[in-house]
């Protein structure tokens, strides 16, 4: 069994902090030899992360569980993962995504017409019942409604409380919608679900070789901001997604996925993930987070010549090792 970080609250009450994973889905089945190295970091959560896509934007028709989706990414494949993770004693937050062609930001997704929202709410809700089933069928221990969906939100806002309510019918956990680090401010519906969840992709400094007062001194707003929510709501805070890029600039715009050619710089991701840890996770009010992203084939990924967010066989995988290691407990 995995221990998470343990932490005793103003009452006196330990308080384990989820120290998580983004567990990227793959071609094949898990096996053993890929849950190890999720262990040996001390996580005691997965993200589990099934996908349904979309062909661009402004068309709803959202296709998922399809033969020709990778294995990881169907309900056969999210379940056989979080069987293998649960085994192991890690727990498990089932995070559904929308993929649209060519990689265009979900945010966006907009309908140009009230019969195409219609069919968008019809197909997104059966999606997201769909996979609430598996939620409660595998007892997953977080499960989360939506992933950066900004747009959707702010227009069909009756829609998401409705959704809610019909998640709840089925699945008797914890829930929790991924909201971007731009978005969480106007998300509607916090009071209807148990954690307040945000992409953490904040931007912190611009400079190019970050130092740690740097990020630290460029958290504070930000933190100020999601404080005062969680004490507002009486909901906690948790990172559904959280990382860096392991580049230059790793805290000028913490959310790019391109392929760019920033210089890598292992030491800037590590600083920026070690100053996350030392901000947040001995709040109160914050309930941990899962790391973006760790693929299944630790030995190949990652490494030091890579500029991606990965932390799998860097140096800020040694960071995160040590802030999820378990606390001893001493006898009183």
């Amino acid at each position: 069994m995995i221990y998470g970080l343990v932490l005793l609250s103003c009452t006196g009450h330990p308080t384990e902090k989820i120290n998580g994973v983004s567990f990227v889905a793959s071609r094949e089945e898990v096996a053993q030899s890929h849950v190890d190295p999720v262990l040996d970091i001390h996580a005691n959560y997965a993200a589990i992360m099934p996908f349904g896509f979309m062909q661009d934007p402004h068309t709803p028709n959202l296709v998922f569980d399809s033969d020709r989706q990778w294995f990881g990414e169907t309900r056969k494949g999210a379940k056989q993962y979080i069987e293998m993770l649960h085994k192991n004693g890690v727990k498990v937050m089932l995070k559904p995504q929308i993929w649209i062609s060519r990689g265009e930001f979900t945010g966006n997704m907009a309908m140009q017409t009230e019969a195409d929202w219609e069919t968008l709410e019809d197909s997104y809700a059966r999606f997201i019942l769909h996979y609430a089933a598996l939620a409660e069928e595998t007892h997953a221990d977080i499960y989360c409604v939506g992933t950066e969906l900004a747009t959707f939100v702010k227009n069909r806002p009756a829609f998401w409380t409705d959704l809610v309510d019909r998640v709840r019918e089925v699945y008797k956990g914890k829930l929790t919608y991924a909201a971007n680090w731009d978005e969480y401010t106007n998300t509607p519906f916090w009071g209807e679900l148990d954690y307040i969840g945000v992409n953490a992709y904040f931007p912190l400094c611009e400079r190019q070789n970050p130092t740690k007062e740097t990020l630290r001194t460029g958290w504070q707003p930000w933190k100020t901001k999601m404080k005062e929510l969680a004490e507002q709501l009486d909901r906690p805070i948790l990172f559904t997604e959280f990382g860096y890029r392991s580049m230059d600039y790793t805290g000028k715009k913490p959310w790019l996925v391109d392929r760019n050619e920033e210089r890598v710089n292992l030491q800037a991701q590590a600083d920026a993930t070690q100053v996350l840890f030392d901000e947040f996770w001995d709040q109160e009010w914050f309930a941990g987070g899962f790391v973006w992203k760790w693929f299944i084939h630790h030995d190949r990924a990652g490494g030091l010549a890579d500029n991606r967010f990965t932390p799998q066989n860097k140096p800020a995988e040694s960071v995160i090792r040590q802030r999820y290691a378990p606390i001893k407990k001493s006898s009183l």
